[in-house]
């Protein structure tokens, strides 16, 4: 009896455990999809179809056995390189199983051309060394002659970089010279040959810079320029050394070491050359500036020799002119003289007649003093009388109500014992002395009886 797998539950299923062919592809695809993680691959393409849809079918297989693979279109247009029957590659995949037909195949994530795993991972590993030990620091790259007299180029006669490297060298500026420096850029040993080129051209010292050209290719075309010693001798070339090595996408070590990197052969041209007419445009602007600046100059002293020329007169004539303004200022100077003579004598006038009204009138001052102490005199013995009238009327009134005339009309004062004056009868008791102030005289009392 068959256990039933995990993904077939819910499906239909017979008596006696008997499962339908949907729920056995289903349980074996989890199998092998549980079983097996993305894996890489190595094999060989054939059969391979592109879809309308953009999906690639194709098989992979070596001597022993082969394998149904599909790549769908979000994962093909990844790939800058197109793949076809015959090709060795390495496909990163997923092992499973294609339901409806049972088949079973590799689901591919991403595919490489084979040996090209090995070959970044060497390349990465020497370029992070390099890099480490400072051979592409930026501080040691030498800068490029803005105007190159000559200039060499080390790359393949036949190659197509070549042809176009001169043909933009020509287009830019004909006046360059080149000097090529035929070396292979392809194959076993060419790594060699393109080091012994550039020493070779830093030997002659004939050439101001060194363009490095090679048109695109493979990761295994391009490895000659992955080479160690290439880069180092790049770093010792004594001139600078321009790369333009396959497309722009492509980097290499020499790309590293160079002291500058164009993204392909025309462009290295044209970053090696200055452009004829774009010298020839500044030139001209430079002389059309300058030719404006002259004519400025040129105006500015013309105008400042009219002004000297208006300036420049027969000595004669300037004496004549300093004479007569001599005169004129001899003249003012008198005119100026005799008005501040007559102003110093009016302001003098003036002074003297408002002193003169200033001065005390001494006969007058003895009359109002006279006169003012007369005045004084009157109004002291006025006011003595005023006061004497005064004090009199008040000595009458203090006569008339003073207690004196008061006990000559009959009346009398009593006091106790301690002097205090009585008011009142309640106040004292049979037997008691009391003093009684009369009009004329006094007398001492004893109290017998009181209401």
């Amino acid at each position: 009896m068959v256990a039933e797998p995990e993904s077939a539950r819910g499906s239909t299923v017979f008596p006696s455990g008997i499962l339908t062919v949907s729920a056995l592809n289903r349980g074996v695809r989890d199998l092998l999809e549980h079983r097996y993680p993305v894996l890489w691959v190595r094999g060989e393409i054939s059969n391979f179809v592109l879809a309308r849809s953009g999906h690639t079918y194709f098989s992979l297989k070596d001597e022993g056995a082969q394998v149904r693979c599909v790549m769908f279109r979000r994962r093909s247009q990844n790939l800058d390189w197109v793949p076809r029957d015959g090709l060795e590659v390495e496909v990163q995949a997923l092992v499973t199983l294609y339901e409806p037909r049972g088949d079973f195949q590799l689901g591919v994530e991403t595919m490489r051309r084979a040996g090209m795993g090995a070959l970044f991972e060497a390349f990465v590993r020497l370029r992070d060394r390099l890099q480490r030990e400072g051979l592409f620091d930026r501080e040691s790259k030498r800068p490029l002659p803005a105007f190159p007299r000559r200039i060499g180029v080390v790359t393949s006669p036949d190659a197509a970089a070549l042809r176009d490297v001169l043909s933009t060298l020509a287009r830019r500026n004909p006046s360059i010279e080149v000097v090529i420096y035929p070396t292979p850029v392809q194959g076993e040993g060419a790594a060699e040959e393109i080091a012994a080129s550039i020493v070779r051209a830093g030997g002659r010292r004939e050439c101001d810079l060194l363009i490095l050209a090679r048109g695109g290719g493979s990761l295994e075309d391009l490895w000659p320029f992955n080479d160690e010693r290439l880069a180092r001798i790049i770093r010792a070339c004594p001139v600078p050394v321009i790369t333009g090595i396959g497309h722009e996408t492509d980097f290499t070590i020499a790309d590293f070491a160079a002291d500058s990197r164009a993204p392909t052969p025309t462009a290295a041209a044209e970053l090696a050359s200055p452009s004829r007419a774009a010298l020839l445009a500044r030139v001209g602007a430079c002389v059309e500036r300058m030719q404006i600046r002259i004519a400025r100059h040129i105006e500015s002293r013309v105008q400042a020799l009219d002004y000297l020329q208006q300036r420049l007169v027969h000595p004669g004539r300037r004496l004549a002119e300093r004479r007569n303004t001599l005169d004129q200022l001899r003249a003012r100077l008198s005119r100026g003289m005799g008005i501040h003579v007559d102003e110093s004598k009016w302001r003098l006038q003036s002074l003297v007649h408002r002193s003169r009204g200033r001065l005390p009138q001494v006969a007058q001052l003895r009359r109002l003093v006279g006169t003012s102490m007369e005045r004084l005199v009157a109004s002291q013995s006025a006011l003595l009388v005023r006061a004497q009238s005064r004090a009199v009327g008040l000595q009458a009134n203090l006569d008339h109500l003073g207690p004196q005339r008061v006990l000559e009309r009959g009346y009398s004062i009593v006091r106790d014992a301690a002097g205090l004056v009585v008011r009142d009868s309640g106040r004292i008791s049979v037997g008691q002395k009391l003093a009684i102030t009369f009009s004329q005289g006094s007398a001492i009392t004893r109290i017998e009886s009181r209401d």
